[in-house]
């Protein structure tokens, strides 16, 4: 499997078919006379932001804090044992509002997105 083209930017969802966002890291741990080993997927704003560019996730960070959001600055890890399949969309054996990315979610559609005139159709 190539890690980048078969698993970095592709689609999560859930056990039910729900998006969870999409791969924007990948977490491997290096040791010492071992091969590397994927422990975690990363999701989020941040880390998306540190692939373009260093200063560019800083300002994302800031601007998350000043906006309320500071808690929800931290990428999203999801464990490599809760993938569940690869494909064209990756699962992931969880449900996303038991996530930190569902709490995301909830804190964007209530602070960002309700403000947004029409959005409330």
């Amino acid at each position: 499997m190539d890690l980048v083209r078969d698993v970095l930017d592709k689609q999560l969802v859930d056990r039910h078919g729900t998006k969870m966002g999409r791969v924007d890291g990948i977490v491997v741990e290096l040791r010492p006379g071992r091969p590397p080993e994927v422990i975690a997927l990363e999701t989020g704003p941040l880390t998306l932001a540190r692939r373009i560019a260093g200063r560019f996730a800083t300002w994302m960070a800031r601007l998350a804090t000043w906006a309320g959001g500071a808690q929800y600055v931290e990428p999203c890890r999801i464990p490599w044992k809760r993938v569940s399949r690869i494909e064209i969309d990756i699962g992931v054996d969880a449900d996303v509002a038991d996530t930190p990315l569902g709490k995301r979610q909830a804190w964007l559609r209530e602070h960002i997105v309700a403000r947004i005139p029409g959005s409330q159709r």
